[in-house]
């Protein structure tokens, strides 16, 4: 496991709207990221909207995702489940499947989709990815949200970029 997280952005002023899809299975583990990502997210950027849309599990976080971004617009999306694999390819192929649709989807929609839908070994990494004291990936994803919605005010400013409703 990597402990080189992205550095800690400084704490925002700006408002932002940012969507956080978390799946209800291995709904410990989940739950701590979910708590983890709030907790971030109210200290590095404070007048900040957070909307939390739970799942079942992480096979139906992409389809809501995209509900999301096209009924809200977030400013950014986060994206939190954990899938333990088992004895089967199962949890490859949901893991391959919804890191592909997120990916897809922040490209389509150009809004940053922060994935944290973990594939893992064992209830050991769960444990140390999500309760940990170390590191804790919800808190991870808060930050690079902040960062991204920062870097796309930035943008937004010296390249403007063309909206398809202001055409």
């Amino acid at each position: 496991m990597s402990l080189a997280a992205p550095n800690r952005p400084d704490v925002s002023t700006g408002r932002a709207s940012i969507a956080i899809v978390a799946s209800l299975y291995n709904e410990t583990y989940v739950n701590a990221m979910l708590e983890a990502a709030r907790a971030e997210l109210a200290e590095l950027m404070p007048s900040a909207q957070v909307m939390v849309y739970r799942v079942p599990g992480a096979f139906e976080v992409p389809v809501c995702a995209e509900y999301v971004l096209r009924s809200t617009a977030p400013d950014a999306l986060i994206a939190l489940g954990v899938i333990l694999r088992g004895e089967t390819e199962h949890a490859d192929l949901i893991g391959a499947s919804v890191t592909d649709a997120l990916q897809r989807m922040a490209v389509a929609h150009v809004v940053p989709v922060i994935h944290e839908v973990l594939l893992l070994d064992s209830e050991d990494q769960a444990r140390e990815r999500c309760l940990g004291g170390r590191i804790n990936r919800g808190a991870e994803a808060a930050g690079v949200a902040v960062n991204m919605i920062e870097l796309f005010k930035k943008m937004e400013v010296s390249i403007p970029f063309p909206h398809p409703t202001s055409a």
